[in-house]
């Protein structure tokens, strides 16, 4: 079992909604003191009460907007303040607004570049000194399959924002290294989340349909996968990306999900 988390100070960014809240809850349950950040008081202040009724690590809430350096530097003193320090940093803030090319404005692409890049470029920074301090610091980014593997039509700035997150990672986790902190990258495919819900159900179906488990997978399997990168286990693996999709990205076809 997974439990080496126990009683370290976590920062999930974007953690009050979708997969930030699932991987907020994951490490409270296994025993993390957990900061979710995010823009909205009301939801934030929320979910620190429905995860921190788990029973297992405390969870508070810090409002940030981590598309600044000021919000994830914010961030970062609100975890080191209510727990000491700081352990763990996933950087899952992001955000997925529709936009053809031809639509596309430089506004829209400059909201996508400064929460999904700029934030996790932030936040790395902001914690930088914490995590040293640490002793075992551990990076983990919140990708997606989308960019890095695949494509969607209407999420070209998507795409290239997290294939960046990759970018990053990769010279992070040299520069980190000698500093004993790891980083790596969570690859999530389709998700049932708040925002997977305001696609609709066809778009769910058909989604389900691609993907070779048939079914599209729950918050909580990213934070497993995030718990296993912050983990003492995974100590030797550093500037890595692990995809977790249900098999999506495995079938050339949708015709080689029917052959037998």
């Amino acid at each position: 079992m997974l439990g080496s988390v126990e009683g370290r100070s976590v920062l999930v960014t974007g953690g009050t909604r979708g997969i930030g809240k699932g991987i907020a809850r994951v490490f409270a349950r296994s025993g993390a003191h957990v900061v979710v950040a995010g823009r909205d008081p009301a939801v934030g202040e929320a979910c620190a009460a429905e995860l921190g009724a788990l029973g297992g690590g405390r969870v508070v809430f810090a409002a940030a907007d981590v598309a600044t350096r000021v919000g994830c530097d914010a961030a970062v003193a609100a975890a080191v303040e209510a727990f000491g320090g700081l352990d763990v940093l996933c950087a899952n803030a992001g955000i997925f607004p529709d936009a053809s090319l031809d639509t596309m404005t430089e506004a829209d692409l400059d909201a996508v570049l400064a929460t999904n890049v700029k934030g996790t470029v932030f936040a790395v920074q902001a914690a930088l000194g914490p995590l040293t301090a640490s002793g075992r610091g551990r990076v983990v980014l919140t990708s997606s399959i989308t960019g890095p593997i695949t494509g969607y039509p209407g999420w070209s700035h998507y795409g290239a924002s997290k294939a960046a997150q990759l970018g990053f990672m990769r010279t992070a986790a040299l520069e980190l290294a000698p500093r004993g902190i790891t980083v790596n990258a969570v690859l999530p495919g389709n998700i049932a989340t708040e925002g997977l819900a305001d696609l609709g159900p066809e778009y769910r179906s058909t989604m389900e349909a691609s993907i070779p488990l048939k079914r599209l997978g729950e918050v909580d399997e990213i934070g497993y996968a995030a718990l296993f990168f912050a983990g003492a286990e995974a100590g030797y693996i550093t500037g890595q990306a692990l995809v977790v999709d249900g098999g999506q990205v495995l079938p050339e076809s949708l015709e080689a999900l029917t052959v037998r």
